[in-house]
């Protein structure tokens, strides 16, 4: 039990120092953009390549990873940002938008293989009766490269420059794989809870509760889009420096740091359902705050209200959708449900981006409560068909 518990923990921190360097560049992504001469909407085409290259990514790393190497695809994931970073401080000492664009289009392929199969086995590695409670745990350390990253890019970016901010992508990549190897040098090759070989079936991903969380998770993320890509360029856009949404990711990250392991905790007592559809409603709220209060300090409730919305929702319906299914699909399963996300962050960000074109960067947000309004709707679907009310088991 104590190994297990020191492998779950070491991933988790490669999981941390990933996100990190991901959260890193949120802030500065649209600012930077816009100095290269982008409109709002190549703004939000150069925010979504991310996105779009992840999903197409993760079906590779869910196929991969059900074969058995999903630490291998952890550290393939972290190497593949460190290349990311170094790309982008080369874009931005040359200017080259399409260098940049490539760049993220490379992040986004990382993101591909390292998020699945780091959900997945979290879910493989979790104590009996803990599936919620660790993924809550892995959630926190999301939630605190949220509370670090942007901030610290925000920081960086005033004080060293884009390029000096970039430069840290590669140096918690680095990182963040060095602390996989200890993992894949003692466990393996990892294929779910059975460990057998033979005929996988992919039928299980048909179930209600896996489906309609899927489609909840997909206008989640796409509502999410319209804060990460549009908020810091509306900031920009009136001259604010890029701390001030880096200090708002920061209230959002650090809100959802106290509130997921809450809602993987709960998730296990009392279902996922329940937790999910009060952290959605929670984000609701936070999202109807940002239209009346959206310039700070003001803004920052918003942030509070989000950001505690998501860390309930999300472990719990991670555990929603993952949980029931076998443990030889679930790298699959974590990659076409973390595909959802991906289609929701490159559908948000490119249909908003149109509509922040025509009606500049304000007309997004009232968006967004109607967005996660779906998602809520979708969240409670399999509890009305009798599914998604599984526990850790």
């Amino acid at each position: 039990m104590k190994k297990t518990i020191r492998n779950i923990w070491l991933l988790n921190f490669s999981t941390f120092f990933f996100f990190l360097g991901i959260s890193l560049t949120n802030p500065i992504v649209s600012p930077f953009a816009i100095t290269l001469g982008a409109n709002p909407f190549l703004v939000g085409l150069i925010a979504g390549v991310t996105s779009f290259l992840s999903l197409i990514s993760k079906p590779i790393g869910g196929f991969i990873g059900d074969k058995g190497y999903r630490l291998e695809l952890m550290m393939a994931g972290n190497v593949i940002s460190l290349i990311s970073g170094i790309l982008y401080v080369v874009s931005a000492h040359i200017s080259s938008i399409s260098l940049f664009a490539f760049a993220r289009a490379l992040h986004g392929f990382s993101m591909g293989l390292f998020f699945p199969s780091s959900l997945s086995t979290a879910v493989d590695l979790a104590p009996v009766g803990r599936i919620g409670e660790t993924l809550g745990w892995r959630g926190t350390m999301f939630s605190l490269g949220n509370i670090i990253g942007p901030a610290l890019g925000g920081y960086l970016s005033d004080y060293l420059g884009f390029a000096g901010a970039f430069s840290f992508v590669s140096i918690f990549s680095t990182v963040g794989f060095l602390f996989v190897v200890p993992v894949w040098r003692e466990v393996g090759r990892i294929r779910g809870e059975d460990g057998r070989s033979g005929e996988v079936h992919y039928r299980a991903l048909l179930k209600a509760s896996f489906v309609f969380t899927s489609l909840a998770l997909l206008f989640f993320s796409a509502s999410y889009s319209g804060v990460l890509t549009y908020l810091p360029a509306l900031y920009k856009f009136l001259g604010l420096p890029q701390r001030v949404f880096g200090l708002y990711m920061m209230v959002v990250g650090a809100t959802s740091f106290i509130t997921r392991l809450v809602g993987g905790k709960t998730a296990d007592r009392v279902g996922p359902v329940p937790v999910s559809s009060v952290g959605i409603l929670v984000v609701i709220v936070g999202y109807t705050l940002l239209n009346f209060m959206i310039f700070p300090p003001d803004s920052y409730l918003s942030a509070i209200f989000i950001g505690a919305g998501f860390g309930l929702a999300v472990p719990a319906m991670q555990m929603m959708a993952l949980a029931p299914l076998p443990g030889r699909i679930r790298a699959m399963g974590s990659s076409v449900y973390t595909m959802f996300f991906d289609l929701g962050m490159l559908g948000g960000q490119v249909t908003l981006g149109y509509v922040a074109d025509v009606g500049g960067y304000k007309a997004v947000f009232p968006i967004l409560p109607f967005l996660a309004g779906v998602a809520l709707i979708s969240v409670l679907v399999p509890k009305l068909k009798g599914e998604g009310s599984a526990r850790a088991s």
